[in-house]
């Protein structure tokens, strides 16, 4: 980080091409168009570029800005939005002086040029920001070339242009990527135009493997597991009968449109149900954002170099998807789902120009919140199976399942009844002189109440039952830390889960793991 005398130094360098000075405070448009031509470096310094916002471009004297928390989060937002791909490395922080405010951004050159906001290169000319020409665009790519590190922009040797299904990069894919009014006028050689996206590499002259994945002819016959394998069961376990399977495969566009239309046709059931004599709701087994979410960033974060498929099984109470490729990079179980990395770079970035994610980072926050709000459980994720990431969504709970369990209610109080013998058959005759059966007018209070039980969970056993479905093998000391209560609270509140029937300790207190025996809606 810069100190205070280099901050200084740096806004009244007035030749520098590393430093961009701005009094506005709202102009994201122009902020975004620097960061990209930081993130570029076209004159290869090797160096991070500033952005200094509070500061004239004219005098490059203090404007007298005051930074507030929105501004920061504004400024910081800008990374991970989508429109800067590949996402610039950058840090955003301020710095006060007499005169008022410097917010400071601090963007480092991009390993993987170039990189394009809203589809446009932008780069620096001297003090001043352009959108690039032919040669510099091809100046980057070379560049890039040099620094090939993700599998996906590796070359798939073997292939050639013949292998590409260039009608669907035309026609679906160029659009979204580059700004119309460039590509009216681009009329590059189709290779050209690949690998100035990463999808060509013309050092090897073949595509990459992000470019065969995308938008290959025949996918699987350059990699043989690139497919989602469906398989719906009867029941609950594995061993249960099939009853439906079949293989997704292809490209990636279209195996994710074929997707998109299963689900809304075979997995997602809608029905209504009565509010009012003038209304009802329809209601749905899971929500289709959610699942499909974890479909597209099973495509987006798999390991394409292991020789098995995305697993996409339904049971009649849940779906599962496991996924080829455990956590990637810095993501780690205690710091999933806040912190992500990308193992297939260009697939994520390409992902987002077809629209099939809408920001990265966010994908299984806003999926939990769709489940929520459909009424289902929240997703619970596996990280202890080797060399995979396995997700579970769970049914719903509606009045399909309030109907199961009114129905074990049911086979108790019947038990009970035979228990209690007279006492039990007086009380049946009772019910019957009153025309209404006895065992279903305790079978209705006991449902009643066991909801009302169901339901009466504080917050802090929301956030404990909410850490334990993230990590299976938490500690009490951990789960203090994410609660923020004391470990013997943790403990109070995991002797109530129990006690109501959520939670259930399998093994000995040290090698052992919590399983979730029932959610809450």
């Amino acid at each position: 980080m810069l100190s205070n005398d280099e901050i200084l130094q740096l806004i009244t360098d007035k030749e520098s091409d590393r430093v961009e000075r701005t009094v506005s405070t709202t102009n994201t448009d122009k902020f975004a168009q620097v960061i990209c031509a930081f993130s570029n470096d076209l004159s290869n310094h090797k160096l991070p570029g500033y952005l200094f916002i509070g500061v004239s471009d004219k005098t490059c004297e203090l404007s007298g800005l005051k930074v507030t928390d929105n501004l920061l989060r504004d400024i910081a937002a800008i990374r991970s939005d989508g429109n800067v791909l590949p996402q610039p490395a950058m840090t955003v922080h301020y710095v006060s002086f007499q005169k008022g405010d410097v917010l400071v951004v601090e963007v480092m050159p991009a390993h993987f040029p170039p990189v394009r906001y809203k589809g446009q290169i932008w780069v620096r000319i001297g003090p001043r920001k352009a959108i690039a020409n032919e040669a510099e665009e091809r100046f980057l790519i070379e560049k890039r070339t040099s620094q090939v590190k993700t599998f996906d922009e590796q070359p798939c040797i073997g292939t050639s242009l013949q292998d590409i299904d260039s009608a669907i990069f035309k026609n679906k894919y160029l659009p979204r990527a580059v700004d119309i009014e460039i590509l009216k006028y681009d009329q590059r050689d189709i290779k050209f135009q690949l690998s100035s996206l990463r999808f060509y590499d013309l050092v090897y002259d073949c595509p990459t493997n992000a470019g065969i994945l995308m938008f290959g002819k025949d996918t699987r016959y350059h990699f043989p597991a690139a497919y989602i394998q469906y398989v719906k069961f009867a029941g609950t376990k594995i061993s249960s009968k099939v009853i439906a399977d079949m293989q997704f495969s292809g490209n990636l566009i279209t195996m994710i449109e074929d997707l998109n239309r299963f689900l809304k046709i075979n997995i997602i059931v809608k029905r209504p149900v009565f509010v009012s004599i003038l209304q009802e709701n329809n209601i749905c087994n899971f929500s289709e954002r959610a699942i499909r979410e974890f479909l597209m960033n099973a495509l987006m974060h798999r390991s394409y170099e292991i020789t098995s498929p995305i697993r996409f099984y339904q049971y009649t109470d849940r779906i599962e998807i496991i996924n080829p490729g455990g956590l990637f990079g810095n993501a780690r179980p205690e710091n999933f789902p806040y912190v992500s990395d990308y193992r297939n770079l260009i697939i994520a970035e390409s992902m987002r120009v077809m629209g099939y994610v809408n920001r990265f980072n966010r994908g299984i926050e806003t999926s939990q919140q769709d489940l929520i709000e459909n009424g289902n459980p929240p997703a619970t994720f596996d990280f202890d199976i080797w060399g995979v990431f396995k997700v579970t969504a769970n049914e719903a709970v509606n009045d399909v399942n309030i109907e199961k369990v009114t129905e074990k209610v049911t086979e108790k109080v019947t038990e009970k009844v035979t228990e209690n013998g007279a006492d039990g058959a007086e009380k049946l005759k009772y019910g019957a002189e009153r025309g209404m059966d006895g065992a279903e007018k305790v079978t209705e209070n006991d449902t009643e109440r066991l909801q009302k039980g169901y339901r009466k969970v504080t917050e802090n056993q929301r956030l404990i039952l909410d850490s334990i479905s993230r990590k299976p093998k938490i500690s009490s000391k951990e789960l203090s830390a994410r609660v923020g209560i004391t470990p013997e609270k943790i403990r109070v509140n995991i002797s109530k889960l129990k006690t109501k029937g959520f939670l259930e300790r399998i093994g000995s207190d040290r090698g052992g793991y919590w399983k979730i025996i029932k959610h809450i809606p």
